[in-house]
């Protein structure tokens, strides 16, 4: 089986999909600044804010998976006023730039390029930053896929935990589609190995819920008491939030399932 790069393979998302490529056979290459030992993975040490080992870790490699991002919100779990003045763009545009340049003098056959649903009406800085790089990889001479996600349950789960100091919610009335990483793992392998290129079907997952329902399920499977005050938003400032519904494929874990599971296994634990 040809040998894959994967970068953000640590994170939520990463984690699942390494765990996919393994268990289909495929040879697993790691970029991370902190390998983590593991059978069947082999760890590159490197960073591609800086570009830190990123030839090395391209040597034989046919496919790239490039799911890094640096966001500040979900690393926090909350919002800052900053956050809506600008967004760090050394890994998501810069990384990406040299993941593309280093790819091509490597002989990589195939990039996949993980970015987000609806950004061309977002307004927030880290979207914009996402469609900068999303653009760099578009123009690149290299085969390339686009793959597009809406956001993932355990971002909302975040958030919501992020407001559990506050008595009352305001939250908007804007529906959407998040889905679960495991099930954008799956596509995405999908993706990479099914001989297509270019711009591929983005994934939601199975349900158009409104953020107010998500909202009170949280709420109801942590056992917590909070008001949710629902909050109208115009279409126009709900896509600016990046608050929309994909039109892709669907995965097939719901949010409410996500969560019980979630809360069993927290219990187990």
């Amino acid at each position: 089986m040809s040998l894959v790069l994967v970068t953000g393979g640590t994170g939520h998302l990463g984690r699942d999909l390494v765990s996919r490529l393994v268990e289909a056979g495929h040879r697993v290459r790691v970029l991370t600044r902190r390998p983590q030992p593991s059978p069947g993975v082999q760890w590159a040490t490197g960073d591609l804010a800086t570009g830190d080992g990123l030839r090395d870790a391209l040597r034989g490699v046919h496919t790239v998976i490039n799911a890094a991002t640096c966001s500040p919100i979900a690393r926090r779990g909350s919002m800052r006023p900053i956050d809506f003045i600008k967004s760090p763009a050394v890994v998501d545009v810069d990384g990406t730039a040299r993941l593309l340049a280093l790819g091509q003098d490597a002989g990589v056959q195939h990039f996949v390029h993980v970015s987000i649903v609806g950004l061309e009406d977002a307004t927030l800085p880290y979207s914009r930053v996402k469609l900068a790089g999303e653009q760099l990889v578009r123009r690149s001479n290299l085969p390339w896929s686009v793959v597009r996600a809406m956001p993932f349950y355990y971002l909302l789960e975040n958030l919501f935990a992020g407001l559990s100091w506050l008595p009352a919610w305001p939250v908007p009335t804007t529906i959407l589609n998040p889905v679960d990483t495991s099930d954008v793992a799956d596509h995405l392998v999908a993706c990479a190995f099914d001989g297509g290129c270019g711009v591929r079907a983005e994934i939601g997952g199975p349900d158009d819920l409104s953020l107010v329902a998500i909202a009170r399920d949280y709420l109801r499977t942590q056992g917590r008491r909070r008001i949710v005050l629902p909050m109208p938003l115009s279409d126009k400032s709900a896509r600016g939030m990046g608050f929309v519904v994909s039109r892709g494929v669907r995965g097939t874990r719901s949010w409410i399932d996500w969560l019980n599971r979630n809360r069993v296994r927290a219990n187990r634990g």
